[in-house]
């Protein structure tokens, strides 16, 4: 084994003090005083040096005079008001959760955490927009904030403040290990990827007390150590033969013998081999692909095949990277009885007692009408529901559509029960037609996102499924009624399925609420041990790469 002493001479000065400095005492009295131990806040400063650049993570800064104006504003959050001050100088007095003119992943992620964007409105005092507001300003339009700087600072200042308050209530002896200084989630620069796959890869430094206790977490870490040695392997793209669309079982092809030998690499076939025959073992092995990809397991080698593993495995391990920083945004501890649906994945999981019991797929919105992550909880189901139109579909979609038919309305189950003329409020009667089909989950939220059922049945075919207006179409929504009723003695599934198409809207509220989460994550290791990848979707890796990472060269072109 070779000697792990000369790792320590690239580590950066004030880190080598904190590994040497007790065996330098030893050797200069008899009884030496116990050193107190250094700080996570030290810690941090050290590993800081090693992977992060000394460039600043956002170039907006403030003043002190910002911070007394604030507090002023605010006087509910005076009591945080010396954490937050000690929190910026560290920081060189540079924002934190906003980087040019967008709020950061991170802002996002506490969002989703906490839950904040609904809480403090009433506690702090102060006038101005309330935090529910400020947010649906920030968010909209790719979250570009406001262009006033005051706008900004307003924003940022009462981030921190929750951040305090949310960590006060939620993780209590959290605070005192000294991650009150928020450096546990927002990073102080751009990381060195290579050097921090190597030290996760091989231990070039213990990084434990900095990374989440979360179970997923150690799993994508010992997957990039499995991984990491094969990211300077060449990976050259492989196409189809000429004048085909695809590959069966028993065709043959040159490229058959290439896709299995990086199957083999990847882990998906056992045995390697030179055959270019497409036999039985080999389409075994692309059936367990496309299911860690998402793709459909038909063992047919398409362009969608090739496509996911044409992907470098250098992009694959940064992409593990990004879903492991999320990961320290998730609660190390979940309920029991949970529902997450994850976009991505375009699938809903339900939990009772850690264990899912039911699972299916879904329909999220499209880039442009994006389904929101947050957490919420699930208080009602609605059987034969009205839909009262968003004014959005209304404006963009409805009243053109009446223009071109006047009897658009009639055909469709649809009436005029509110506002005007020129912005008029629509419903849809319950029944066959309507856009929420027989059924919809309610967690009330600020983003007027739930979860129903859908006439379209046929979108669930589609391997990526994200059309929606936002909200989440089930492609079973009756089991998933039948399953959160089954207690009540009253809902048994014959009376659900009356109930779903009796043409009346009836609310049923849950005895026991169910906690929902609606997550993002392209990169994570399954119940069967299995390492899955799905796409990025709405860019959002991208977006939390180009703010972690130095931008790195990939086959001659930029990652950003």
């Amino acid at each position: 084994m070779a000697d792990a002493t000369p790792t320590f001479r690239h580590l950066p000065t004030r880190l080598l003090l904190l590994v040497s400095f007790p065996f330098l005492l030893t050797r200069c009295t008899s009884r030496p005083p116990e050193p107190p131990p250094p700080t996570l806040a030290e810690q941090a400063l050290a590993i800081a040096e090693v992977f992060e650049t000394p460039h600043p993570y956002s170039e907006r800064t403030l003043d002190s005079l910002d911070l007394a104006a604030f507090f002023t504003r605010y006087p509910g959050y005076r009591p945080d008001s010396a954490s937050v001050a000690d929190f910026y100088r560290r920081r060189s007095m540079q924002f934190a959760w906003i980087v040019s003119d967008s709020l950061t992943a991170s802002a996002e992620a506490f969002v989703a955490l906490a839950g904040v964007a609904r809480t403090g409105d009433s506690e702090v005092g102060g006038e101005g927009p309330s935090l529910s507001e400020l947010y649906d300003q920030g968010f909209a339009e790719d979250g570009r904030i406001p262009v006033c700087d005051s706008c900004a600072l307003d924003v940022e200042l009462r981030l921190t403040a929750e951040f305090f308050r949310f960590a006060d209530r939620r993780y209590g002896g959290y605070l005192s290990r000294d991650l009150r200084e928020l450096n546990w989630f927002i990073p102080r620069g751009k990381k060195d990827v290579s050097r921090l796959l190597d030290s996760l890869a091989v231990g070039v430094m213990d990084l434990s007390a900095y990374e989440p206790m979360h179970p997923q977490y150690q799993l994508l870490k010992a997957s990039i150590r499995r991984n990491r040695e094969m990211a300077d392997v060449p990976w050259p793209a492989l196409e189809l033969p000429a004048g085909r669309r695809k590959l069966e079982a028993d065709d043959s092809a040159g490229v058959i013998g290439q896709l299995r030998h990086r199957l083999h690499l990847l882990g998906d076939l056992e045995e390697d081999g030179l055959s270019d025959r497409y036999d039985s073992t080999l389409v075994r092995a692309v059936e367990r692909f496309q299911g860690r990809h998402g793709l459909e397991r038909d063992g047919i080698i398409g362009p969608a095949v090739l496509g996911a593993i044409n992907v470098p495995l250098a992009r694959r391990l940064r992409t593990m990277l990004v879903n492991m920083e999320r990961l320290r945004w998730v609660p190390e501890q979940q309920p029991p009885d949970l529902m997450v649906v994850n976009i991505p994945e375009f699938r809903l999981h339900v939990y009772e007692q850690g264990l899912e019991v039911l699972s299916m797929d879904v329909v999220v919105g499209t880039a442009a009408t994006r389904t929101v992550i947050f957490s919420d909880t699930l208080t009602q189901v609605v059987f034969s529901p009205t839909w009262t139109v968003p004014a959005s579909i209304t404006r963009n979609e409805i009243l053109p559509a009446t223009r071109r038919d006047p009897a658009y309305l009639r055909k469709h189950d649809m009436e005029i029960i509110g506002g005007s003329a020129s912005n008029p409020v629509i419903q849809q009667k319950p029944g066959a037609n309507n856009a929420l089909g027989r059924v919809k989950f309610l967690f009330p939220n600020s983003y007027n996102i739930y979860m129903h059922d859908t006439p379209t049945q046929s979108s669930f075919g589609r391997e990526q499924r994200d059309f929606s207006h936002g909200c989440i179409r089930l492609s079973q929504p009756r089991e998933l009624a039948e399953y959160l009723l089954r207690e009540d003695l009253e809902w048994t599934p014959d009376r659900v399925r009356e109930a779903m198409y009796s043409g009346r809207e009836t609310f049923v509220q849950l005895k026991e609420k169910r906690p929902v989460n609606i997550v993002y994550f392209t990169a994570w290791v399954d119940g069967d041990g299995q390492l899955n990848f799905r796409d990025d979707v709405y860019g959002h890796d991208s977006r939390l790469a180009s703010e972690l990472f130095l931008e790195e060269e990939e086959d001659g072109v930029a990652i950003r």
